[in-house]
């Protein structure tokens, strides 16, 4: 019995998907770059309009959540994703790819229940999450600078 099992782990051993690690690695550090450079060029865009840097920045990002929301819509992002792992799913593009893909997902049930309920579902733990710490830090700051 116990030689069965040893055979069986090492044919289990054979056949199991070696992880390309260095590849997934580069593809993420590509995809994430491009994107970013994506961002800058568009940040260096609007501020050749004449926005001050933070406004530039706000509208390159917007266009940059509205080009991820997009092309989730049309199943690409997913696709993209796959292939660059954390390099698509880390930046903002990532975010908004994280409300939307639910949302599709659940599309056929309806506009209130499919996709209205389900928008959140991912992004909504971490808007909580966000919201609750910035007002928790915006209490100690409060605290803190009136005691000093």
């Amino acid at each position: 019995m116990e030689i069965r099992k040893r055979e069986y782990q090492k044919l289990v051993q054979q056949v199991i998907p070696r992880p390309t690690v260095g590849r997934n690695v580069f593809w993420a550090f590509v995809v994430g770059g491009l994107i970013s450079l994506l961002g800058q060029g568009l940040m260096n865009f609007f501020a050749g309009f004449g926005l001050p840097l933070t406004e530039a920045g706000a509208a390159a990002s917007a266009v940059l959540v509205f080009l991820s929301a997009f092309l989730t819509g049309l199943g690409v992002y997913d696709e993209i994703a796959k292939f660059a792992g954390a390099g698509a799913i880390v930046p903002i593009t990532g975010f908004a790819n994280s409300m939307v893909a639910p949302a599709m997902e659940y599309r056929a049930e309806g506009l209130v229940l499919g996709v209205g309920a389900r928008l959140f579902t991912v992004a909504g733990p971490v808007l909580v999450f966000g919201i609750v710490t910035a007002w928790a830090i915006g209490i100690l700051y409060y605290l803190f600078r009136l005691g000093g």
